[in-house]
């Protein structure tokens, strides 16, 4: 049992490396999904750059839009598009006839992009520095925010491709999870009551948590890096419950080959 158990994880372990390998080489060779994969979360921080140093209000909109594009493209859609591709492509039927396992498919899959969301994370926390914005209040709880959203967008992507029939269509398919997160970016133009409502979507809460992880700030009042803790019970337990929502969705929907 000691030595059979370490052998069956590093045998894992190798079978996921290998195959989010070549997902990201996939992504990589296609110039299409290296844009919007990689360039496009980026241009937001031209936002941070170019506007006026210090401006903690133009900072936390450019970090938000900045994360959730991040969160859209190379994690939501991208892992939406491989999953789609790779099933019409009976590449996911061959590989469960093998040793891999579904939650090394489903790691495998999802690794490239996540990866390039928390690399846009830290390079956001990198331009808002140089864009003379303070140090995050607190930087722990500034990743877990980005973390547990990566793994919902995952669950979302998965749940979309359960009913996309070819990676085409996914640009149809796709509207409705890119309407819901984009409504989250609108909290201050709506009235309060609607504000309220629209807090509680996955990009309502995320802004949120930049706005205590970065700058301290929960509905007007100050708090430390403790205390922001606290005030992120709220978004932190939306958040969670939009990702036990999206994960079991996509475990009763999941299909790893083509309907017939």
């Amino acid at each position: 049992m000691s030595t059979t158990t370490p052998t069956r994880y590093a045998g894992s372990r190798r079978r996921v490396v290998g195959l989010a390998r070549a997902n990201a080489l996939l992504m990589m060779r296609n110039r299409l999904t290296l844009f919007y994969g990689v360039v496009l979360p980026l241009l937001p921080l031209l936002l941070l750059l170019a506007g006026e140093r210090g401006d903690t209000a133009v900072g936390g909109n450019a970090v938000t839009t900045t994360l959730l594009m991040a969160l859209l493209f190379p994690v939501y859609y991208n892992v939406l598009s491989l999953v789609v591709s790779r099933r019409d492509e009976l590449v996911l039927k061959r590989l469960r006839t093998g040793e891999t396992r579904d939650g090394e498919l489903v790691t495998a899959l999802s690794l490239p992009g996540v990866a390039i969301c928390l690399v846009v994370s830290l390079l956001t926390v990198v331009a808002g520095l140089a864009a003379g914005l303070p140090w995050p209040t607190n930087l722990s709880l500034y990743l877990v925010a980005v973390l547990v959203c990566a793994v919902l967008f995952v669950a979302f992507a998965f749940w979309t491709a359960a009913w996309t029939r070819t990676a085409e269509a996914a640009q149809m398919t796709s509207l409705p999870v890119i309407t819901l997160a984009l409504l989250g970016t609108i909290t201050s133009a709506l009235p309060q009551r609607y504000a309220e409502i629209v807090e509680r979507t996955p990009a309502g809460a995320l802004e949120q948590l930049v706005r205590l992880s970065w700058f301290g700030e929960d509905d007007a009042r100050t708090v430390g890096s403790l205390d922001s803790w606290v005030a992120a019970g709220e978004p932190v337990l939306v958040l969670l419950a939009w990702t036990a929502a999206a994960v079991w969705l996509a475990a009763r929907s999941l299909r790893w080959e083509p309907r017939t």
